[in-house]
Protein backbone atom coordinates (compact mmCIF):
# COMPACT_ATOMS: atom_id res chain seq x y z
CA UNK A 1 0.00 0.00 0.00
CA UNK A 2 1.46 3.28 -0.77
CA UNK A 3 3.05 5.03 2.77
CA UNK A 4 1.99 7.89 4.23
CA UNK A 5 3.80 10.42 6.67
CA UNK A 6 1.43 11.46 9.89
CA UNK A 7 1.32 14.93 9.69
CA UNK A 8 -1.15 17.81 11.60
CA UNK A 9 -4.67 16.73 10.88
CA UNK A 10 -6.19 19.62 9.96
CA UNK A 11 -9.99 20.59 9.94
CA UNK A 12 -10.91 19.08 6.66
CA UNK A 13 -9.11 15.97 8.58
CA UNK A 14 -11.00 16.05 11.39
CA UNK A 15 -14.26 16.82 9.70
CA UNK A 16 -13.75 14.04 6.85
CA UNK A 17 -13.19 11.55 9.85
CA UNK A 18 -16.52 12.79 11.83
CA UNK A 19 -18.40 11.70 8.89
CA UNK A 20 -16.67 8.35 8.07
CA UNK A 21 -17.78 7.67 11.66
CA UNK A 22 -21.79 8.70 10.47
CA UNK A 23 -21.24 7.15 7.17
CA UNK A 24 -20.12 3.69 8.90
CA UNK A 25 -22.88 4.34 11.42
CA UNK A 26 -25.48 4.59 9.84
CA UNK A 27 -24.67 1.25 7.33
CA UNK A 28 -25.99 -1.17 10.26
CA UNK A 29 -29.60 0.82 10.21
CA UNK A 30 -29.28 0.42 6.44
CA UNK A 31 -28.83 -3.29 6.22
CA UNK A 32 -32.07 -3.91 8.68
CA UNK A 33 -34.07 -1.43 6.43
CA UNK A 34 -32.97 -3.43 3.16
CA UNK A 35 -33.98 -6.58 4.79
CA UNK A 36 -37.02 -5.27 4.94
CA UNK A 37 -37.29 -6.16 0.89
CA UNK A 38 -34.47 -8.27 0.02
CA UNK A 39 -32.96 -11.56 1.11
CA UNK A 40 -29.75 -11.19 3.36
CA UNK A 41 -27.74 -12.62 0.42
CA UNK A 42 -29.43 -10.08 -2.09
CA UNK A 43 -28.34 -7.53 0.29
CA UNK A 44 -24.32 -8.52 0.43
CA UNK A 45 -24.26 -8.80 -3.22
CA UNK A 46 -26.42 -5.75 -4.60
CA UNK A 47 -24.26 -3.28 -2.43
CA UNK A 48 -21.31 -4.95 -3.67
CA UNK A 49 -21.67 -4.85 -7.36
CA UNK A 50 -22.67 -1.27 -7.01
CA UNK A 51 -20.05 -0.15 -4.69
CA UNK A 52 -17.68 -2.78 -7.25
CA UNK A 53 -18.71 -0.50 -10.40
CA UNK A 54 -18.60 2.67 -8.36
CA UNK A 55 -15.17 2.50 -7.15
CA UNK A 56 -13.86 0.77 -10.51
CA UNK A 57 -15.22 3.76 -12.29
CA UNK A 58 -13.57 6.61 -9.76
CA UNK A 59 -10.17 4.19 -10.28
CA UNK A 60 -9.96 4.19 -13.85
CA UNK A 61 -11.30 7.85 -13.97
CA UNK A 62 -8.10 8.43 -12.30
CA UNK A 63 -5.45 6.55 -14.53
CA UNK A 64 -5.41 3.35 -12.43
CA UNK A 65 -6.22 0.26 -13.46
CA UNK A 66 -5.89 -3.24 -11.37
CA UNK A 67 -2.72 -4.69 -10.90
CA UNK A 68 -1.63 -7.70 -13.57
CA UNK A 69 -2.61 -11.29 -12.45
CA UNK A 70 0.81 -12.08 -13.13
CA UNK A 71 1.44 -10.37 -9.62
CA UNK A 72 -0.11 -13.55 -7.84
CA UNK A 73 0.73 -12.76 -4.16
CA UNK A 74 -0.94 -9.25 -4.82
CA UNK A 75 -3.87 -11.08 -6.29
CA UNK A 76 -3.86 -13.38 -3.32
CA UNK A 77 -4.30 -10.93 -1.09
CA UNK A 78 -6.70 -8.79 -3.10
CA UNK A 79 -8.66 -12.22 -3.28
CA UNK A 80 -8.37 -12.24 0.51
CA UNK A 81 -9.73 -8.49 1.12
CA UNK A 82 -12.63 -9.52 -1.38
CA UNK A 83 -13.78 -13.06 0.77
CA UNK A 84 -12.59 -11.39 4.52
CA UNK A 85 -13.34 -7.95 4.47
CA UNK A 86 -16.33 -8.02 1.63
CA UNK A 87 -18.12 -11.36 1.09
CA UNK A 88 -18.05 -12.66 4.37
CA UNK A 89 -18.57 -9.95 6.39
CA UNK A 90 -21.42 -8.96 5.19
CA UNK A 91 -23.30 -11.93 4.38
CA UNK A 92 -22.95 -12.21 8.43
CA UNK A 93 -23.67 -9.27 9.06
CA UNK A 94 -26.94 -9.06 7.11
CA UNK A 95 -28.04 -12.98 8.24
CA UNK A 96 -27.44 -11.56 11.86
CA UNK A 97 -29.39 -8.42 11.78
CA UNK A 98 -32.35 -10.52 10.85
CA UNK A 99 -32.26 -11.29 14.50
CA UNK A 100 -30.79 -8.65 16.48
CA UNK A 101 -30.68 -5.09 16.75
CA UNK A 102 -28.75 -2.95 14.05
CA UNK A 103 -26.92 -1.76 17.12
CA UNK A 104 -25.74 -4.63 18.79
CA UNK A 105 -24.08 -5.67 15.18
CA UNK A 106 -22.38 -1.79 15.17
CA UNK A 107 -21.36 -2.28 18.95
CA UNK A 108 -19.76 -5.42 18.35
CA UNK A 109 -17.54 -3.36 15.45
CA UNK A 110 -15.74 -1.83 17.90
CA UNK A 111 -13.99 -5.45 19.04
CA UNK A 112 -12.53 -5.54 15.39
CA UNK A 113 -9.06 -3.86 16.33
CA UNK A 114 -8.85 -5.91 19.62
CA UNK A 115 -8.85 -9.13 17.29
CA UNK A 116 -6.22 -7.73 15.57
CA UNK A 117 -4.28 -8.31 18.08
CA UNK A 118 -3.47 -11.51 18.66
CA UNK A 119 -3.27 -11.92 14.74
CA UNK A 120 -0.69 -9.68 14.23
CA UNK A 121 1.18 -11.32 17.00
CA UNK A 122 1.62 -14.33 14.76
CA UNK A 123 1.25 -13.08 11.18
CA UNK A 124 2.96 -9.50 11.24
CA UNK A 125 6.42 -8.72 12.13
CA UNK A 126 7.49 -6.70 15.11
CA UNK A 127 3.73 -6.80 15.89
CA UNK A 128 4.50 -9.13 18.67
CA UNK A 129 1.35 -9.01 22.40
CA UNK A 130 3.63 -6.21 24.84
CA UNK A 131 1.93 -6.23 27.98
CA UNK A 132 0.04 -3.45 27.64
CA UNK A 133 -1.47 -4.75 24.35
CA UNK A 134 -2.37 -7.99 26.41
CA UNK A 135 -4.36 -5.70 29.10
CA UNK A 136 -6.20 -3.91 26.77
CA UNK A 137 -7.12 -7.00 24.48
CA UNK A 138 -7.95 -9.21 27.94
CA UNK A 139 -10.24 -5.51 28.75
CA UNK A 140 -11.94 -5.69 25.54
CA UNK A 141 -12.05 -9.34 25.28
CA UNK A 142 -14.26 -9.02 28.39
CA UNK A 143 -16.47 -6.43 27.22
CA UNK A 144 -17.14 -8.25 23.74
CA UNK A 145 -18.29 -11.70 26.24
CA UNK A 146 -20.29 -9.18 28.20
CA UNK A 147 -22.26 -7.95 25.11
CA UNK A 148 -23.03 -11.45 23.36
CA UNK A 149 -24.45 -13.09 26.86
CA UNK A 150 -22.42 -16.42 26.65
CA UNK A 151 -25.10 -17.45 28.97
CA UNK A 152 -27.98 -16.12 26.46
CA UNK A 153 -26.50 -17.98 23.48
CA UNK A 154 -28.33 -21.40 23.34
CA UNK A 155 -31.39 -19.82 23.98
CA UNK A 156 -32.62 -21.40 20.70
CA UNK A 157 -34.93 -17.72 19.25
CA UNK A 158 -31.63 -17.31 16.88
CA UNK A 159 -30.52 -14.38 18.80
CA UNK A 160 -27.67 -16.53 19.81
CA UNK A 161 -26.15 -17.57 16.65
CA UNK A 162 -26.59 -14.01 15.55
CA UNK A 163 -24.68 -12.60 17.94
CA UNK A 164 -21.86 -15.06 17.22
CA UNK A 165 -22.55 -14.12 13.50
CA UNK A 166 -21.41 -10.76 14.91
CA UNK A 167 -18.49 -11.31 16.19
CA UNK A 168 -17.56 -13.56 13.49
CA UNK A 169 -18.34 -10.24 11.00
CA UNK A 170 -15.33 -9.00 12.61
CA UNK A 171 -12.98 -11.75 13.41
CA UNK A 172 -13.57 -11.23 8.98
CA UNK A 173 -12.31 -7.84 9.00
CA UNK A 174 -9.53 -8.38 11.75
CA UNK A 175 -8.46 -11.05 9.44
CA UNK A 176 -8.98 -8.61 6.08
CA UNK A 177 -6.96 -6.21 8.08
CA UNK A 178 -3.57 -8.36 8.78
CA UNK A 179 -4.04 -9.18 4.88
CA UNK A 180 -4.12 -5.30 3.19
CA UNK A 181 -1.00 -5.11 5.99
CA UNK A 182 0.85 -7.44 4.32
CA UNK A 183 -0.51 -6.93 0.93
CA UNK A 184 2.51 -6.02 -2.14
CA UNK A 185 2.87 -2.43 -2.23
CA UNK A 186 -0.52 -1.30 -4.49
CA UNK A 187 -2.16 1.98 -4.79
CA UNK A 188 -5.01 1.66 -2.23
CA UNK A 189 -7.81 2.64 -4.48
CA UNK A 190 -6.82 -0.18 -7.06
CA UNK A 191 -6.16 -2.46 -3.92
CA UNK A 192 -9.70 -1.75 -2.82
CA UNK A 193 -11.68 -1.91 -6.27
CA UNK A 194 -10.38 -5.28 -6.71
CA UNK A 195 -11.08 -6.54 -3.36
CA UNK A 196 -14.39 -5.18 -4.25
CA UNK A 197 -14.78 -6.47 -7.43
CA UNK A 198 -14.28 -10.05 -5.70
CA UNK A 199 -16.58 -9.73 -3.54
CA UNK A 200 -19.38 -9.05 -6.52
CA UNK A 201 -18.03 -11.99 -8.23
CA UNK A 202 -18.28 -14.64 -5.23
CA UNK A 203 -22.14 -13.07 -3.73
CA UNK A 204 -23.52 -12.79 -7.30
CA UNK A 205 -24.27 -16.20 -7.97
CA UNK A 206 -24.08 -17.61 -4.41
CA UNK A 207 -27.74 -15.02 -4.35
CA UNK A 208 -29.05 -15.76 -7.49
CA UNK A 209 -28.57 -19.49 -6.55
CA UNK A 210 -30.28 -19.84 -3.62
CA UNK A 211 -32.24 -16.80 -3.34
CA UNK A 212 -33.23 -16.12 -6.83
CA UNK A 213 -33.73 -12.81 -8.30
CA UNK A 214 -35.47 -9.83 -5.62
CA UNK A 215 -38.93 -9.58 -5.91
CA UNK A 216 -40.70 -6.43 -6.01
CA UNK A 217 -38.54 -3.83 -3.85
CA UNK A 218 -39.80 -0.40 -2.58
CA UNK A 219 -37.74 2.65 -3.06
CA UNK A 220 -36.88 2.81 0.62
CA UNK A 221 -35.18 -0.89 0.14
CA UNK A 222 -33.83 0.64 -2.76
CA UNK A 223 -32.23 3.73 -1.33
CA UNK A 224 -30.81 1.64 1.69
CA UNK A 225 -29.32 -0.37 -0.83
CA UNK A 226 -27.47 2.42 -2.76
CA UNK A 227 -27.08 4.14 0.39
CA UNK A 228 -25.13 0.78 1.46
CA UNK A 229 -22.87 0.57 -1.78
CA UNK A 230 -22.55 4.16 -2.26
CA UNK A 231 -21.86 5.06 1.02
CA UNK A 232 -20.11 3.04 3.89
CA UNK A 233 -18.93 0.79 1.33
CA UNK A 234 -17.28 3.29 -1.86
CA UNK A 235 -18.01 6.68 -0.49
CA UNK A 236 -15.63 6.02 2.14
CA UNK A 237 -13.19 3.72 0.94
CA UNK A 238 -12.38 7.07 -1.05
CA UNK A 239 -12.46 9.86 1.82
CA UNK A 240 -10.28 6.77 4.01
CA UNK A 241 -7.58 7.05 1.37
CA UNK A 242 -7.33 10.74 1.70
CA UNK A 243 -7.31 10.27 5.34
CA UNK A 244 -4.68 8.30 5.63
CA UNK A 245 -2.49 9.68 3.02
CA UNK A 246 -2.78 12.95 4.56
CA UNK A 247 -2.93 12.49 8.20
CA UNK A 248 -1.78 9.11 8.95
CA UNK A 249 -3.08 5.66 10.12
CA UNK A 250 -2.87 6.39 14.21
CA UNK A 251 -5.06 9.63 13.26
CA UNK A 252 -7.51 6.83 11.02
CA UNK A 253 -7.93 4.36 14.03
CA UNK A 254 -10.14 7.02 15.87
CA UNK A 255 -12.85 6.49 14.23
CA UNK A 256 -13.00 3.11 15.96
CA UNK A 257 -14.68 4.98 19.08
CA UNK A 258 -17.06 6.81 17.16
CA UNK A 259 -19.13 3.88 14.49
CA UNK A 260 -20.61 2.31 17.55
CA UNK A 261 -21.71 5.15 19.14
CA UNK A 262 -23.34 6.18 15.77
CA UNK A 263 -25.03 2.89 15.57
CA UNK A 264 -26.72 2.73 18.72
CA UNK A 265 -27.99 6.40 17.37
CA UNK A 266 -29.35 5.92 15.01
CA UNK A 267 -30.47 2.33 15.42
CA UNK A 268 -32.33 3.57 18.42
CA UNK A 269 -33.75 6.90 17.02
CA UNK A 270 -35.05 5.87 13.62
CA UNK A 271 -35.96 2.07 14.63
CA UNK A 272 -36.95 2.21 17.55
CA UNK A 273 -34.18 -0.64 18.49
CA UNK A 274 -34.15 -1.47 22.62
CA UNK A 275 -30.65 -3.12 23.80
CA UNK A 276 -29.49 -5.31 26.73
CA UNK A 277 -29.18 -3.47 29.67
CA UNK A 278 -25.39 -4.20 29.78
CA UNK A 279 -24.43 -2.55 26.42
CA UNK A 280 -23.03 0.70 28.44
CA UNK A 281 -20.96 -1.52 30.32
CA UNK A 282 -19.87 -3.80 27.81
CA UNK A 283 -19.21 -0.83 25.45
CA UNK A 284 -16.58 0.89 28.20
CA UNK A 285 -15.19 -2.46 28.56
CA UNK A 286 -14.13 -3.02 24.80
CA UNK A 287 -13.86 1.17 24.07
CA UNK A 288 -10.98 0.89 27.44
CA UNK A 289 -9.44 -1.91 26.24
CA UNK A 290 -8.94 -0.06 22.72
CA UNK A 291 -7.47 2.77 24.09
CA UNK A 292 -4.97 0.85 25.82
CA UNK A 293 -4.13 -1.14 23.21
CA UNK A 294 -3.43 1.05 20.80
CA UNK A 295 -1.39 3.81 23.79
CA UNK A 296 1.42 2.34 22.00
CA UNK A 297 0.52 0.72 18.52
CA UNK A 298 0.54 2.60 15.16
CA UNK A 299 -3.10 1.41 13.69
CA UNK A 300 -3.04 -2.14 11.29
CA UNK A 301 -4.87 -2.07 7.88
CA UNK A 302 -8.19 0.07 7.06
CA UNK A 303 -10.96 0.13 9.34
CA UNK A 304 -13.54 -2.10 7.47
CA UNK A 305 -16.61 -1.13 6.38
CA UNK A 306 -19.99 -2.60 7.26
Amino acid sequence: MTGSTTQSPGLLNWLTLALLGLIWGASFMSISVALDGAGPLSVAAIRLIIAAVTLLAVAFAMGLRLPPFKQRKLWLCIIGMGLFTNAVPFTLLSLAIQNVPSAFAGLTMAAVPLLVLPLAHFLVPGEAMTRIKTAGFALGFTGVLVLIGVTDLFSGDGAGWSRLACIGAAFCYAIGSIITRNAPPVHPLAYSAGGLLVGALIMLPVALGLEGLPGAMTGTVWGALIYLGLGPTALATILLVRVIQSAGPSFMSLVNYQVPVWSVIFGVTFLNETLPANFVIALTLILGGLAISQASQRRLGRYPSA
